[in-house]
């Protein structure tokens, strides 16, 4: 058992350069931005116990670069989009709890409202299921790069599940007038208040019903829409345009973004909402990564420390970077 007090004074020691390692600050593309996600997974890391932190820390660049391959995929492969959210929104029709209304396992829910219509307004509860059965099962297996690549991948989608406007048919605002409210939630707001967050979110814990632990996820995401929602519309009200944007060089291209006064004002008045959000994921990261390892046997992994990726594996990576690039994006865009 590590000494709280000793864990606290590590982390304090730890954190502030392991968040000033491999973060671009002009990545802005996507869920919780390129910057959020390979944030939460980095500090993941850090929550974990010394007999995977070995191998997780060895690995950390990895894990913290390849948070976003998922985003990357969505201009690779056909069906990775709904992965990402689900619009819990769509099933209500008469004001009801829609929690209430869909069922936590998925051939429920399949008999339910069929496999057509679960695929069309996102999966994401589901997919996470089934992302941390494939980890348990590289572990069992001590398989490097299977351990490596679903754990980034696990990570992007937790991440996304703590992100209330993906829990939404109104994902970008636009719906209620209100275009690039997603964007601004989960990227400018996270970018530009990064340094003044609390990243001592604890221990990784086992989860026992991991179906249930995501489901609770996404249900905190969705009762905080609201709030996401009309602040955003009360402080639009308060700034006239030329105050609410402004103009800001990213490289080698000026660009229209929320002005930092609006931001910040939108941040304030929503309380710490993205602060708790980011800290959620982060503990939900590290909290299935050790429970996928308890749950294969907690496998020795100093057995396979020093060992890089494959080149295999590496060439996946290196392919899925050509084809973000210049592919098409499928399935909904959220800038």
């Amino acid at each position: 058992m590590v000494n709280s007090s000793k864990y606290k004074i590590v982390l304090a020691l730890i954190i502030p350069i392991i968040l000033s390692l491999s973060m671009n600050k002009s990545e802005t593309k996507s869920q919780w931005g390129f910057f959020g996600h390979k944030r939460i997974n980095r500090i993941a890391t850090f929550t974990l116990p010394p007999e995977m932190f070995g191998f997780y820390k060895e690995h950390i660049e990895f894990l913290t670069e390849h948070a976003v391959d998922p985003d990357k995929r969505r201009y690779a492969v056909d069906g990775e989009a709904q992965r990402h959210y689900i619009d819990i929104d769509h099933y209500v029709k008469h004001g009801e709890d829609p929690f209430d209304i869909m069922p936590k396992n998925w051939n429920d829910a399949i008999d339910k409202f069929t496999e057509d219509t679960l695929q069309a307004y996102g999966i994401v509860p589901w997919h996470i299921k089934v992302m941390k059965l494939k980890l348990q099962r590289a572990f069992e297996q001590k398989n490097i790069d299977l351990i490596l690549k679903y754990s980034a991948d696990i990570g992007h989608y937790i991440g996304d599940a703590h992100v209330p406007l993906h829990t939404t048919e109104n994902y970008n605002g636009q719906l209620t007038n209100q275009k690039g409210i997603h964007g601004l939630w989960e990227s400018r707001l996270v970018e530009i208040n990064y340094e003044n967050y609390d990243y001592f979110v604890g221990k990784a814990n086992y989860v026992k019903d991991v179906q249930s632990y995501i489901w609770d996820a996404v249900k905190g995401s969705h009762y905080a829409l609201d709030s996401v929602l009309r602040i955003e519309l009360e402080v639009t009200a308060d700034f006239s345009p030329d105050r609410k944007y402004s103009f800001e060089r990213r490289g080698n291209t000026t660009i229209s973004v929320y002005s930092y006064e609006f931001s910040q004002e939108y941040h304030r008045r929503m309380n710490g909402m993205v602060e708790r959000r980011l800290r959620d994921a982060i503990s939900a990261v590290g909290s299935i990564w050790y429970t996928a390892w308890v749950d294969a046997g907690q496998p020795n992994l100093s057995e396979i420390q020093n060992t890089p990726p494959s080149a295999a594996l590496l060439e996946e990576m290196k392919q899925l970077e050509n084809q973000f690039h210049s592919g098409e994006h499928k399935g909904r865009i959220c800038d």
